[in-house]
């Protein structure tokens, strides 16, 4: 029976995955609005306040105190602030990038990863690995393009957080052969709920107007349950077959872009998030037929 079920289960992952990618495209777009009448911090704390609330009053009368239950403590408290700071660089950076070229850049996180692995890690690192990262990397510069609009100061901010969510991924990967995903999903709501906490009187300001509380409480839907699916995702598919679908995500952002900002990529732009998809989805496809897949594997950094 199992070779009959595996179909079905195969296709309720992928479903689930390509569901996460559109809603952390929603997220960014929502979040590149209710930058520009407001603080993104407050809309941080929003996005891990959702969600650190709502997995605990779902997931706590199920769970019970195993949910609390970590091997690793200190380990989660760094995970968390990593995602936090993760997410503040990514909230700060959509609001100087259209969200599609935007996420092109975030998509090279697998290739930093390779690059991290093989610099601190010592892990070895392939001739064809080399060659992804390389050209993942140019895709890159063609979406800034060195004196285009988009390149300055701030096109070091997304490359910052790729570069912290990398670090992220490998911690999360390291994590996931003795932590239970849910318990790391749990931690990871609450650590950045009060980091943002701490943070936000700092810059806190009378949300505006109905419209901009509506886009907040989504900012925080969208992460919460976009992450969750990616939960469901791998749990019923392997990371594999689910690798290619993660570059969704481009696609759900350009039309997020065009259909709230009136914004098309341009041809060069075209060409290196198609040269980032094309590296990026190899990297990541032989990186998951290694015998160790991260459990929170994700495709946008919120």
């Amino acid at each position: 029976m199992a070779p009959t079920s595996a179909g079905p289960r195969t296709l309720q992952g992928i479903l689930f995955l390509v569901g996460a990618t559109a809603c952390f495209a929603v997220l960014d777009t929502g979040v590149k609005v209710v930058g520009a009448v407001m603080s993104v911090l407050v809309a941080v704390w929003f996005r891990y306040l959702f969600q650190a609330v709502a997995v605990s009053v779902f997931m706590l009368p199920v769970r019970g105190r195993q949910l609390l239950r970590t091997a690793q403590p200190r380990l989660q408290l760094l995970r968390g602030l990593l995602l936090f700071t993760v997410s503040l660089l990514s909230f700060v950076s959509v609001q100087y990038m259209p969200v599609g070229e935007f996420t092109a850049i975030v998509m090279t996180t697998p290739l930093v990863v390779t690059l991290l692995a093989a610099l601190f890690l010592h892990e070895k690192v392939s001739p064809l690995r080399w060659l992804l990262v390389a050209g993942g990397f140019a895709g890159a510069l063609l979406v800034v393009r060195p004196g285009g609009e988009l390149f300055g100061w701030t096109s070091l901010l997304p490359l910052a957080m790729v570069t912290a969510y990398a670090v992220f991924q490998i911690l999360t990967s390291r994590m996931a052969r003795t932590e239970d995903p849910m318990t790391m999903h749990f931690y990871t709501g609450w650590v950045g709920a009060l980091a943002a906490t701490l943070l936000v009187p700092l810059v806190w300001q009378a949300i505006p107007d109905l419209r901009t509380l509506m886009l907040l409480c989504l900012i925080g839907l969208m992460g919460t349950v976009g992450h969750f699916l990616l939960i469901l995702a791998f749990a019923r598919a392997p990371a594999s077959t689910l690798t290619p679908y993660l570059y969704g995500q481009i696609g759900f952002a350009m039309l997020c872009g065009w259909v709230v900002f009136d914004h098309v990529p341009g041809a060069l732009e075209l060409a290196g998030m198609g040269l980032i998809v094309l590296c990026g989805a190899t990297a990541s496809w032989l990186t998951a037929r290694l015998p160790r897949r991260p459990a929170d594997a994700g495709a946008g950094a919120q």
